[in-house]
């Protein structure tokens, strides 16, 4: 295919940025087909809800909190869940959680690395909360009405970034689920992670594209990057006033 062709098809926009590699892209020429939801299979997925992300005592708040604060997640987060209680829209929770096992495995990636270096999402016994409540493990706190009402699904743990490794997808199914509302941390990693295998796996996915945010570091802008692929691979990317009124449009 020739470049002029490709061009002709799809106006990408790159802004590089050589001090930091920031990245903001543009796709006016991609199709933007969106999702048609009904309350009958449809849920509302958020990935790691948990202080370690979400709160300024977090042990990742120094590299994801400027994200945090410009996209203003923790409400977007909660308005998200607010939403959806109203609607009785099924919630779902994927949760991340180290135990002292996961502490012993012989190679990591490296954000696993930084993870379990600073231990975070850690438990002390998968079969026992002591020093649970209020740990950088547990929910946000004003989220706790939300996720502990004896309605909202909670899935076994991922142990990388995707759901390849909890019972997500098969609690979906069980509930004859196949459109899902995405959001949560981390932007390029367990979200992005649980975006594509829900997508490999037949369900159609919008992302709430400011309920979520991405990690700062120097040369890095997670966020931005997520964003991209976000936009090339889910059937959607909305943000989370438009997501809020399709929830309650339902």
């Amino acid at each position: 295919m020739k470049f002029s062709t490709v061009k002709n098809f799809v106006s990408l926009g790159l802004v590089v940025s050589l001090m930091g590699l920031s990245v903001q892209a543009t796709a006016e020429g991609l199709p933007d087909n969106g999702v048609k939801f009904d309350k009958s299979n449809t849920a509302l997925v958020i990935t790691d809800p948990q202080n370690d992300f979400l709160s300024p005592d977090g042990v990742a708040w120094g590299v994801v909190g400027k994200s945090v604060v410009a996209n203003n997640t923790v409400e977007n987060l909660e308005k998200l869940m607010k939403a959806a209680k109203s609607e009785d829209l099924p919630m779902f929770i994927s949760p991340h959680y180290y135990y002292p096992h996961d502490h012993k495995w012989d190679h990591e990636g490296t954000l696993e690395t930084v993870m379990h270096s600073i231990h975070m999402f850690d438990r002390k016994d998968p079969l026992s909360l002591k020093g649970f409540k209020n740990s950088g493990a547990d929910w946000l706190k004003r989220y706790k009405k939300y996720i502990n009402d004896g309605k909202t699904v909670v899935t076994s743990p991922h142990k990388v970034y995707g759901p390849e490794t909890n019972d997500l997808v098969l609690q979906l199914r069980k509930r004859g689920i196949d459109k899902v509302i995405l959001a949560g941390m981390s932007s390029n990693l367990c979200t992005e992670s649980h975006m594509r295998e829900l997508v490999e796996q037949g369900f159609e996915v919008q992302v709430v594209s400011d309920a979520t945010a991405g990690a700062i570091l120097p040369g890095l802008d997670a966020y931005q990057a997520s964003l991209v692929n976000f936009r090339m691979i889910a059937h959607a990317l909305r943000d989370t006033e438009t997501t809020v009124k399709q929830i309650k449009d339902l």
